[in-house]
C-alpha cells in the first residue's frame, strides 16, 4: 500500500519525528481496531485478508501476556524507569548453568526481588541470557543470544500450565477475585465486571451461567476444606484483604483464572 506509506511517512515527518505519535495513530485508526471476526460474505470476497476487512489474530508476546494479566489484576506498577528486577522465578536454575561470581550477570544463585519490583513491566524484569525466565520462554519469547528478526508463536500445553500454576498467575488470579468482589455486591454483576476489565466486554448469557454455575460448585468444595482454601490464596507475597472471607475469595480466584485462561484472554482479535 504505497500511497498508506507515504502519507504515513509524512505524516512522521510532519510530527517532528514523534514516533509515539505515530503508533498512536496506528493502533487507533479504524482499520487496526477491527475485530478479527468474520463473515462468511467477508471470507468468500476477501479470504487472506488483502484487503484488510478484518483484524489481525495472534496470541500476545510473552511480556505483554504477563503484563496483560497484571493489569488486569490491579497488581502492575506502572512507573516508568528504574533498574531492572526479579520477579518470581523457580529456585536453583541460575545454579545449573552459572560458575560463582560477583556481578549480578555471573552469580550462581538467582536472589528475588519483594515489593513493588514483583510487578513491574515485563520489560523491566533481569534477564540471564544463558537462564532466561522459564514463564518467558514458554511463551516463545527469544533467547537473546542471537539475533532475532522475528518471533515464532506457538500454542503448548505448558503455556496453559503456567497460566494455571505459576505463582505470577496464581497471585494475580487472588488480586483479580479480590478486586471483583470489592467492586460489585451481586454475582452475575460481578462476573460482568470479571469479563469486562479483563476482556473488553460482557459475556453472553450462556458464559454468565456457565460462570456462575462454577462459582457456586467451587463455593461448595471449598466450604467443605477450608484448608484448600487457605493454601490456594497463600500463592504470592502480595496481602490478601482480611476481610473477604477465605472460602469465596478462593473460589472467585477459580474463577479469575478460568478467565486469565481463556484464549481471548492472551489473544489479540
Amino acid at each position: 500500500y504505497p500511497e498508506l506509506l507515504d502519507w504515513l511517512a509524512c505524516e512522521l515527518v510532519d510530527s517532528g519525528w514523534d514516533v509515539k505519535h505515530i503508533m498512536k495513530t496506528i493502533v487507533m485508526s479504524a482499520t487496526y481496531r477491527q475485530s478479527s471476526v468474520t463473515s462468511p460474505a467477508k471470507g468468500e470476497v476477501d479470504p487472506y485478508n488483502q484487503l484488510l476487512s478484518r483484524g489481525p489474530r495472534f496470541r500476545l508476546s510473552a511480556e505483554f501476556v504477563r503484563d496483560a494479566v497484571l493489569q488486569a489484576s490491579g497488581s502492575l506498577v506502572k512507573r516508568i524507569g528504574g533498574p531492572s528486577v526479579r520477579p518470581y522465578q523457580p529456585p536453583n536454575l541460575w545454579r545449573e548453568v552459572s560458575h560463582f561470581g560477583s556481578s549480578p550477570a555471573t552469580a550462581q544463585v538467582f536472589v528475588q526481588d519483594h515489593g513493588e519490583h514483583l510487578y513491574r513491566r515485563s520489560m523491566y524484569t533481569y534477564w540471564k541470557r544463558t537462564v532466561p525466565p522459564p514463564s518467558m520462554v514458554s511463551f516463545d519469547a527469544p533467547n537473546r543470544e542471537t539475533c532475532t528478526v522475528q518471533r515464532e508463536r506457538t500454542n503448548t500445553p505448558l503455556q496453559a500450565l503456567i497460566l494455571l500454576n505459576d505463582p505470577q498467575f496464581v497471585e494475580a488470579s487472588r488480586n483479580f477475585a479480590e478486586r471483583i468482589l470489592l467492586a460489585e455486591d451481586d454475582d452475575d454483576a460481578r462476573i460482568r465486571f470479571a469479563f469486562e476489565t479483563a476482556l473488553s466486554r460482557l459475556p453472553s448469557d450462556e458464559e454468565l451461567t456457565l460462570v456462575r454455575e462454577t462459582l457456586h460448585q467451587e463455593l461448595e468444595r471449598l466450604r467443605s476444606n477450608p484448608n484448600a482454601a487457605g493454601a490456594y490464596l497463600n500463592y504470592g507475597e502480595s496481602r490478601r484483604h482480611s476481610d473477604l472471607p477465605m472460602e469465596e475469595h478462593a473460589a472467585w480466584t477459580t474463577v479469575a483464572s478460568l478467565i486469565f485462561n481463556l484464549s481471548e484472554m492472551i489473544t489479540k482479535g
